[in-house]
C-alpha cells in the first residue's frame, strides 16, 4: 500500500498552500517524493520546489499564474478558501480553481493519469437540495460568465454556496474529465484547527464541539485533511471518481440518522428548514 501513495517523479500543484490544510498537503506530497508548486497570496514559510504568487480574484494574475507553471502538472489539489465577509469570495473559493484546472487541461499541462482533489466543506452538504441552482451557475462557461451569474443572484456570494458549487462540479466533471484520463474528487472537512477555523472559531470550531466531546475525539487537524487529499489523488485510490467525501469522524452521518442529535447538519443538507427557534436564537 505505501508504494501506492506515492509521488515519487510526480508534480504536485497546490492551490492555497502557503497555510493550513493545502500547507500540510504540500509539505506531505514532498515527503511523499513530489515536486510541489504552490500558489497563494500568501507569503511561504516552508521550502518548496516552485512559490508563485497569485491574487485568486483577479482572472489576470491566475492567467500569470498559470503561464509561470513550469511544466506538467500531475495532480492538482484546489484548496485555497476564504470566509464570508471576504471581498471576491466565490472567485477565490470556486471560479478561479475551476479556471485554472479547465486551463491546466486545455493547455495540455494536466493530462491522462492525473487527478484533481478539492478541499469542499461540511457547509456544503446541501448541494444535492440545492442542485438546480448550482447545475445553472455551472453551466456558466468562462470567468465573466460566473462572477455575472454570482452577482445577479443573491446570496450565491458565499461560503456554503462555494462550497455546493464544488461538490456538484467535482460530480458534473466525473466523466468528462475521466475520458481524458483525469479523476477528481474533493474532501468535506468538518471543523478544523487552521488560521481561517480560529478566525472564525466561535463559529467553525464550535460546530460539532459537543459530538467531539462526548465521543472523546480532538478537533481535527489540518495533516489529516492533506493526508486524505493525498489519498485521493494517488494510486491507491485509483477507483474512486467524482466523489465528495466527508472527513469529520462521521459527526454529519449520525445526526443525519438520529445517533447524535444535531438538527443544524440536516439543515445543511435541505433536509429540515432553518428554525431560529430551534437553536435558541430570536427570529
Amino acid at each position: 500500500m505505501a508504494d501506492l501513495v506515492n509521488y515519487e517523479g510526480k508534480r504536485v500543484l497546490v492551490v492555497g498552500g502557503a497555510t493550513g490544510m493545502g500547507a500540510a498537503a504540500a509539505q506531505k506530497a514532498a515527503a511523499l517524493g513530489g515536486h510541489t508548486i504552490v500558489l497563494d497570496i500568501a507569503d511561504m514559510t516552508y521550502e518548496c520546489g516552485q512559490y508563485i504568487n497569485v491574487n485568486l480574484g483577479d482572472q489576470a494574475s491566475v492567467d500569470a499564474a498559470i503561464e509561470a507553471i513550469e511544466g506538467p502538472v500531475h495532480t492538482v489539489l484546489a484548496c485555497a478558501g476564504v470566509a464570508d465577509g471576504t471581498g471576491n469570495l466565490m472567485l477565490i473559493n470556486f471560479t478561479s480553481q475551476r479556471h485554472l484546472i479547465e486551463a491546466l487541461i486545455k493547455g495540455g499541462k494536466l493530462g491522462r493519469g492525473g487527478s484533481v482533489s478539492f478541499i469542499s466543506s461540511a457547509a456544503g452538504l446541501g448541494w444535492m437540495s440545492k442542485l438546480e441552482q448550482v447545475q445553472d451557475f455551472l453551466a456558466t462557461p468562462d470567468w465573466d460568465t460566473a462572477a455575472a451569474w454570482i452577482d445577479e443572484n443573491e446570496g450565491t456570494d458565499s461560503y456554503m454556496f462555494s462550497k455546493q458549487a464544488i461538490n456538484g462540479y467535482v460530480a458534473a466533471q466525473a466523466f468528462p474529465f475521466l475520458q481524458r484520463g483525469i479523476r477528481i474528487n474533493s474532501i468535506m472537512p468538518g471543523p478544523t484547527d487552521t488560521p481561517l477555523a480560529r478566525a472564525n472559531a466561535d463559529l467553525w470550531l464550535g460546530f460539532g464541539a459537543s459530538y467531539r466531546e462526548a465521543a472523546d475525539v480532538p478537533t481535527l487537524v489540518p495533516e489529516q485533511m492533506g493526508d486524505t487529499l493525498l489519498f485521493l489523488s494517488s494510486d491507491a485510490a485509483s477507483g474512486i471518481n467524482g466523489i465528495n467525501l466527508l472527513v469529520d469522524q462521521g459527526h454529519t452521518n449520525a445526526s443525519l440518522v438520529d445517533a447524535w442529535d444535531d438538527p443544524f447538519v440536516k439543515v445543511m443538507a435541505g433536509m429540515m428548514d432553518f428554525d431560529p427557534a430551534m437553536f435558541g436564537m430570536d427570529e
